[in-house]
């Protein structure tokens, strides 16, 4: 079966997001990362990674089916815990270039 990727993306409800966490949303982030580096031991991220200003953060999910990255993406601390605005959406790569 070919595999469908889906994209998943963070932006922060407040200017200086990362600058001014507070104890409870740095835990919160630290879940994340933990999050995501299971998903990729488990081959099912393309990336995840965040803008260096800090706009947005955003993770490519590698699934079969858009019911399993929905719940990839429905089951991440980040997007449980509401402290940013997420988005979802189907994603199609043109062109990909190994680093």
């Amino acid at each position: 079966m070919e595999l469908l990727y889906f994209v998943g993306r963070a932006i922060p409800k407040r200017e200086n997001f990362v600058q001014s966490m507070t104890p409870e949303e740095q835990a919160i982030f630290a879940r994340h990362f933990a999050y995501c580096e299971k998903l990729h031991s488990e081959d099912k991220l393309l990336l995840s990674g965040a803008c260096s200003d800090g706009a947005f953060g955003m993770v490519i999910y590698k699934a079969e089916t858009e019911d399993a990255a929905r719940s990839m993406f429905e089951n991440d601390p980040l997007v449980q815990s509401g402290i940013t605005d997420t988005e979802f959406h189907p994603f199609k790569i043109a062109r990909l270039q190994h680093l």
